[in-house]
């Protein structure tokens, strides 16, 4: 698909499969869609998220945006954490740092953790905010990884979907109100994140999520100029594409026969469903190789993992899913067993 972003990439958000695509692997500058990851680690290493703490100097008159932060003020981290994804604010991020870790350095190898554990590989952060530094940068495809990571978390997922936010402000008679810099949250169907950015060096960065008919879908463009309508030509294109299809429906009857037990057989079930972006014509191309033991022996209980089961799409492996029993089997007695003599005699 056309794009006049420098890269991009769309991927449904829960299998990580990837709808669109283009240089997605390049290392390039993120400005503040660092953020994300900045607050999914605050989320992750601060246990109480309502804690109040005092904004220290360093996060006064941060280069950039900004929601004036004043030396000694006191606000919960839950509010620094909406000011850093609604307004982008650098000063917020700062604090939030220090906050968590001490210092930038160390929350910088916070973050850095973070981004491993979200599967990225070709990331490096070296501040919360995403202010230039030729060592900070990313690729698309791991920040949409990152993202996936992230609206996991229900408190991150209800920070970015949120259009407006008060919080106190010292020496005022009001509040402050911050408002959500990310277009799609109004203006896209289904919209429901997630982070803005731009710096002279990153140009315009847009993550942007939403969410239809049953599928998630995360679109990464970085250094694009109309950064809102492609990511929104994107996510359309997606949703147009691809449908999401709980494959466990495709999937026969499985048992396993059970030696010296009341049934002769138990049924495997996926206990879970198994869905997964498909194109309409990708369907008929699915199919499943069933990995379990040839029989079990009574007594079983009902739920008990007996295999495994392995979709693919054509050759390429999608996932696999465990099997267990649909219910319990109990083992043959001695009266069972002379009842089937005595049946075997009656002929």
């Amino acid at each position: 698909m056309q794009t006049c972003a420098k890269s991009m990439i769309v991927i449904e958000r829960d299998t990580h499969r990837i709808l669109a695509k283009k240089d997605e692997k390049t290392r390039l500058p993120m400005a503040s869609t660092t953020k994300i990851a900045t607050a999914i680690t605050v989320i992750e290493n601060v246990k109480n998220l309502d804690m109040e703490v005092t904004i220290p100097i360093q996060a006064v008159g941060v280069e950039g945006s900004s929601i004036y932060l004043q030396n000694g003020e006191k606000l919960k981290v839950i509010d620094l954490l909406y000011g850093l994804m609604l307004q982008s604010g650098n000063d917020c991020a700062v604090a939030l740092a220090l906050t968590t870790a001490g210092s930038i350095d160390g929350f910088a190898k916070l973050m850095n953790d973070t981004a491993k554990r979200a599967g990225a590989t070709d990331t490096n952060f070296t501040n919360p905010h995403g202010l230039h530094d030729d060592n900070h940068y990313t690729t698309a495809y791991d920040l949409a990884l990152i993202t996936a990571h992230a609206l996991k978390n229900p408190v991150f997922a209800k920070i970015v979907s949120t259009k407006k936010y008060e919080m106190p402000w010292k020496g005022r008679e009001y509040n402050r109100i911050i408002s959500n810099k990310n277009k799609i949250l109004g203006t896209y169907e289904g919209g429901d994140g997630v982070k803005t950015g731009y710096t002279k060096k990153a140009g315009r960065c847009l993550v942007a999520s939403a969410t239809r008919n049953n599928m998630s879908v995360i679109a990464v463009v970085l250094n694009c100029g109309p950064m809102f309508e492609e990511c929104r030509d994107l996510m359309d294109y997606a949703f147009s594409t691809y449908k999401m299809v709980d494959l466990s429906q495709i999937v026969n009857e499985i048992s396993l026969p059970v030696d010296n037990g009341k049934q002769k057989e138990v049924g495997l079930t996926l206990n879970e469903t198994a869905f997964y972006p498909l194109k309409e014509d990708e369907i008929k191309d699915i199919n499943y190789e069933i990995d379990c033991e040839k029989s079990v022996v009574a007594p079983v209980k009902k739920s008990e993992e007996k295999g495994k089961i392995e979709f693919y799409l054509k050759n390429q492996l999608l996932f696999t899913k465990k099997l267990y029993t649909i219910k319990g089997v109990e083992p043959t007695t001695i009266v069972d067993k002379l009842g089937d003599i005595v049946k075997k005699w009656n002929g």
